[in-house]
């Protein structure tokens, strides 16, 4: 039960995803990228384990914070241990961010899976083995029948439809394209894919974060008219404000916070204000699993649904785990990716959807990650 190791490996691995200067994904060349496992283990042998960038586990802040907190205790004592965490960020200088609390975090989750032979949500408390995905399509960029136009994403839209996709979610376009970002083109794209995929396909859209009000509330009455389901951050969720007047002034509901700070306590002061319809977590976003879901129950205690941020396996137990999120986010897509290709360093997809749209959730104890240990040790980079 008692830690007794914190190892980080960082290996490399094969992917065809490109960051442009603004940090958004897009297709390109085969490429080698640099990952990182978190790995906790225990005196009797059991081992969980966890992915991140590099960055999130640099070693200063892995000895320095989670080693001298972790090491020693038992741990099933999640709560504590993620408590103890939280409160050594505001001694640390910044450096102990939400990201290293959340890979932390769902390395221990893994570890009493991994330990009891269960899936992490059946130990949380399972609510259901399948959700419905929407995909969730990469921003929008300037490559010829890629992403570059609304009749693309219309005909990617279609695609999407056919591979049994019941909702899906436009990433409009973004700088650095080069005349990006345009309301109206934004609304032209989200016309042609309601356009292409009829009335009853769930459409949401993730827009330019960095809208005038008058640029968001432009956008989201066009898209009232497009039956949208909902609109996310269109403004920098910085200021709460400018989401209370955009709710208070759309019919269409308004999601957030997705990537402002302050976890499941700064939410709580978005439910208050009205500043949005719809909560959003993510379990990178408040920094683990354990914060995650305090989110989740925060939102069911107001009769809100909470909407997850991103997919990965650890995404997909906490929606597993709770009744009031209504889509798992599967993506990022585009159609120049196979996003079923899965990743190198997996055997096996860890959020596989059928032809009607459900995402089944493992089996696997832990969060379900059918790891290659042997691709990550047979490339660990020095």
């Amino acid at each position: 039960m008692i830690i007794t190791d914190v190892s980080v490996r960082v290996f490399s691995h094969n992917t065809r995803r490109h960051s442009d200067s603004a940090g958004h994904a897009h297709p390109g060349p085969v490429h080698q990228v640099q990952q990182a496992i978190v790995t906790i283990r225990t005196e009797d042998g059991h081992e969980g384990h966890s992915f991140c960038p590099p960055e999130v586990a640099r070693p200063h802040v892995m000895d320095k914070y989670v080693r001298k907190v972790l090491i020693g205790q038992d741990h099933r004592d999640r709560e504590r241990l993620w408590q103890d965490l939280a409160h050594w960020q505001r001694g640390s200088a910044a450096q102990l961010t939400d990201r290293t609390l959340a890979v932390v975090d769902c390395a221990l989750w893994d570890l009493a899976g991994r330990s009891l032979g269960q899936p992490v949500y059946k130990l949380i408390g399972g609510y259901r083995d399948k959700v419905r995905a929407y995909g969730s399509i990469m921003c929008g960029d300037e490559q010829e029948g890629g992403l570059a136009t609304p009749e693309d994403y219309g005909r990617f839209a279609e695609a999407l439809v056919n591979r049994g996709y019941k909702g899906i979610k436009l990433h409009t376009w973004m700088p650095p394209v080069s005349w990006a970002p345009d309301v109206k083109m934004d609304l032209k794209a989200c016309a042609a894919v309601r356009e292409a995929v009829g009335p009853d396909i769930a459409l949401m859209i993730d827009a330019f974060h960095w809208y005038k009000r008058s640029d968001a509330l432009e956008l989201g009455r066009g898209l009232e008219k497009l039956d949208f389901a909902w609109i996310e951050e269109p403004m920098d969720e910085q200021s709460m404000s400018s989401y209370q007047w955009l709710s208070e002034n759309l019919d269409i509901p308004v999601v957030g916070p997705e990537s402002a700070a302050g976890k499941h306590w700064h939410r709580a002061e978005w439910i208050k204000s009205g500043a949005c319809d719809i909560l959003r977590t993510g379990v990178n976003d408040v920094g683990g699993i354990t914060p995650a879901l305090k989110t989740m129950h925060l939102a069911e205690a107001f009769g809100m649904e909470c909407e997850v941020h991103g997919n990965t396996a650890m995404n997909l137990q906490v929606v597993a785990a709770t009744k009031n999120c209504k889509w798992y986010e599967r993506g990022l897509l585009h159609p120049f990716l196979e996003y079923d290709d899965g990743f190198d360093y997996l055997n096996q997809l860890s959020d596989p959807m059928d032809r009607d749209g459900w995402v089944h959730v493992p089996d696997r104890p832990g969060l379900g990650e059918d790891i290659n240990f042997d691709h990550i040790e047979n490339n660990r980079v020095a």
